[in-house]
């Protein structure tokens, strides 16, 4: 175990304070309480790599990227070098009427990875308000063109995308929208393309073909009032790492075209090369209308998320009319040090062709996976690029919370959806840790399912 710096407090005195202090996310709260259904609060010391420490010096290894954000391990020495530098330079300045240049360079950046398709980058802070920012550019961008009639947003069957009210509003995840309904403007639902609806003898591109032809007849029915359809491309990670063919994608582009259907792509946990390419959506040949990023975008480090578009769709608001421009802010929009740390971060992937890399650091982990995968109590076993997914068969009820659990005494993090194990580990797994990982989920799994 590595070595730990002291604290006057113990980790049980940390826990303690921040049950009376935080509210955490996601969470409800009475299970970090004693009792039945307990599920331990871990209080974290400090990172090196891919792993966690709390202040006893237990160690976790950090298998879902503390919620697919880091991608390079904590403390970063690289990473760290970059902020450290840029603290000595500029924290913040506000970006109306002001730039500065690591918001300059890390936009060139982006639009130069999409072959310059997609650009002028806009800034904000998470996930859920890049998607905020696409849906009323795509609403504004209509209206300034004299399209008012197209204000409606489409969305795939247990799709997820934050959980601001305009995310929500095209989110379909029961769980996190139904207590919010009232607040919200409905959307139209099409069908998921999730490769693991298949019927005997039809492929994932077969699947991928029926989804796509639910969007072509909401489309010529309802597209003159369309405004966007939003995708999360290859994989829908929040529903439980539903997988579809890239198929999907170009069809869909396709639809768009045709019927003046503004294409949105939320790539924030799917890209960064998590799904095998910098961009999930190069693997279908296609670039959408809108583009949003964030989570591994700054390595972990820091808030930062981006929205990138299309010439024609910032064309759309450049005007000397004020009420023509979009006049979305945020205070810390463009802030400097995140734009470091996303620099540090794609300096990483060009130095250390992390996407070569990955290819085969992903391969040993599947040939690792493949007990688990052959497991009797386990189906849909699938994997795009650095994500793996496994839906358990008769788990019993709060399957998620006592994985979690068990996988915390055996120096895991992982953290469930539902029933569907996944692993989003770090791309700086070695061999050992590779082996170990692999070998821990399937001692957690059966431990969990043992006590079902």
């Amino acid at each position: 175990m590595e070595a730990h710096q002291q604290s006057v407090e113990t980790d049980s005195d940390w826990v303690a304070r921040s049950l009376r202090s935080v509210w955490h996310p996601c969470t409800q709260m009475q299970h970090h309480a004693q009792g039945t259904d307990h599920v331990p609060l871990i209080a974290v010391s400090h990172g090196r790599g891919p792993w966690l420490y709390d202040h006893h010096g237990d160690r976790y290894l950090d298998a879902i990227s503390s919620w697919w954000v880091n991608l390079f391990g904590h403390a970063n020495q690289r990473i760290n070098g970059a902020l450290k530098e840029q603290l000595d330079m500029l924290e913040h300045a506000m970006l109306a009427g002001f730039t500065h240049e690591p918001v300059i360079r890390l936009s060139e950046r982006l639009s130069a990875l999409t072959q310059h398709q997609l650009g002028h980058a806009f800034y904000a802070s998470d996930g859920a308000s890049a998607v905020e920012i696409a849906l009323k550019m795509s609403f504004h961008a209509w209206r300034n063109m004299g399209r008012t009639d197209k204000q409606e947003f489409v969305c795939l069957k247990g799709s997820y995308h934050g959980e601001t009210i305009g995310a929500l509003a095209v989110t379909d995840v029961a769980l996190f929208k139904d207590a919010y309904g009232p607040l919200l403007r409905a959307s139209r639902i099409v069908m998921s393309p999730d490769a693991r609806q298949a019927v005997d003898g039809e492929s994932a591109e077969d699947v991928a073909r029926r989804a796509a032809a639910d969007v072509q007849k909401l489309f010529e029915e309802n597209g003159a009032s369309i405004a966007a359809i939003i995708i999360e491309p290859l994989v829908q990670c929040a529903t439980g790492m539903a997988m579809h063919d890239p198929l999907y994608l170009k069809l869909v582009r396709e639809l768009c075209d045709r019927h003046d259907v503004h294409l949105i792509l939320d790539e924030i946990a799917v890209g960064c090369g998590r799904t095998g390419t910098f961009f999930a959506c190069e693997q279908a040949g296609i670039w959408p209308d809108f583009l949003c990023l964030s989570k591994g975008i700054s390595g972990g480090y820091l808030p930062l998320s981006i929205v990138l578009s299309r010439e024609e769709i910032y064309q759309a608001f450049y005007s000397a009319d004020v009420t023509r421009g979009f006049l979305h802010s945020h205070s810390y929009t463009g802030n400097p040090l995140a734009c470091r740390a996303a620099l540090a971060t794609l300096d990483i992937f060009e130095e250390d062709q992390v996407l070569e890399t990955n290819r085969i650091r992903a391969e040993k982990l599947t040939r690792a996976l493949q007990p688990l995968v052959n497991h009797e109590r386990i189906s849909h076993a699938r994997q795009r690029g650095m994500i793996w997914a496994f839906d358990a068969i008769d788990a019993g009820p709060g399957f998620s919370r006592r994985f979690f659990t068990e996988a915390t005494r055996q120096e895991l993090l992982l953290r469930p959806i539902g029933n569907t194990i996944y692993l989003m580990p770090p791309y700086i797994l070695n061999d050992e840790e590779i082996d170990g990982l692999a070998a821990r989920t399937l001692s957690v799994f059966e431990t969990t399912i043992a006590g079902a």
